[in-house]
């Protein structure tokens, strides 16, 4: 008797424990369970579904993606914070079962693109500055806000109010970045198929708001996303039966420039410094402060 119960206990454990064994063998396993527990893990959506991952393993995984090559420390720092603030501004918004995009870079990626022997100063340098913020993120009115970035500006930051035509964003006030202007980048052409195309409006930074292709009209932000363009600055022109975009900076132009953030930091700025000049008004606390 004890040996049929024995036998029976036995294919029992197997029809629970079957299915589980399968989808490791079929996919492997993605998540693991980290040592700050399941209040730090954040819903990512994948290629292969919806997943959790620790909220600091993301963001790193975004800094490692964003951070620029040179960045100086206390430029990094500026932007651990903005990646910071995405992270809660999406929670605040959605609620704790808020799905994140797929952003980040996985370890793969990033040895694949700094190379095996980069890897291991680099990922701790990302460390440092995540770490070196704490839990700080930007507030205005103590409210979390939209912090954006972008790499380079056409030599001015946008007004967020006017840009996004909304009061909410008082706090994105034009900042002047001469220093963008002096970068190679800074200006690029791209040829695209004749068309009956005209910007017909600008902000007072010199991005487009609007352009009128044939009887329609869309923002400048998604005339720059359908023709893959650096910037949301740019002006059309017919040259040789094709029409020639000719973009400035690069990126959508508002919140931080990245380049500008690393000049402040090389003359001696801190992360703070550089995040109340492009976010004018705003307050650096910790999470647990609001």
């Amino acid at each position: 008797m004890f040996a049929q119960i024995k036998k029976f206990c036995g294919v029992l454990v197997i029809i629970i424990l079957l299915p589980y064994v399968v989808t490791i063998f079929a996919n492997g396993v993605e998540i693991k369970e980290t040592k700050e527990g399941k209040d730090n893990n954040i819903r990512v959506q994948t290629d292969s579904g919806i997943i959790e991952m620790d909220m600091k393993e993301y963001a790193i995984g975004i800094l490692a993606k964003e951070m620029p090559d040179e960045f100086e420390e206390e430029a990094a720092k500026a932007q651990a914070v903005i990646v910071r603030n995405g992270i809660y501004k999406k929670i605040k918004d959605q609620g704790e079962k808020a799905v994140f995009e797929d952003l980040f870079w996985t370890v793969k990626d990033m040895q694949k693109n700094w190379g095996s022997s980069n890897y291991a100063a680099r990922y701790q340098k990302i460390v440092k500055v995540w770490e070196a913020t704490g839990d700080q993120i930007i507030t205005y009115n103590n409210e979390v806000v939209m912090a954006p970035f972008h790499q380079l500006s056409n030599g001015k930051t946008r007004d967020g109010k006017e840009a996004l035509h909304s009061d909410e964003y008082a706090y994105l006030v034009s900042k002047e970045c001469p220093k963008d202007l002096e970068v190679e980048a800074q200006m690029q052409t791209t040829d695209i198929s004749m068309m009956d195309c005209e910007v017909t409006t600008y902000d007072s930074a010199g991005y487009v708001l609007a352009v009128k292709c044939g009887n329609e009209t869309c923002t400048g932000e998604d005339f720059r996303q359908t023709y893959g363009l650096r910037s949301s600055c740019f002006t059309v022109q017919e040259v040789d039966g094709k029409l020639r975009i000719i973009t400035q900076g690069v990126g959508h132009g508002l919140g931080m420039s990245q380049h500008t953030a690393n000049e402040m930091a090389r003359e001696g700025k801190t992360y703070t410094e550089i995040l109340e000049y492009f976010f004018e008004g705003i307050d650096i606390k910790e999470v647990s402060e609001i």
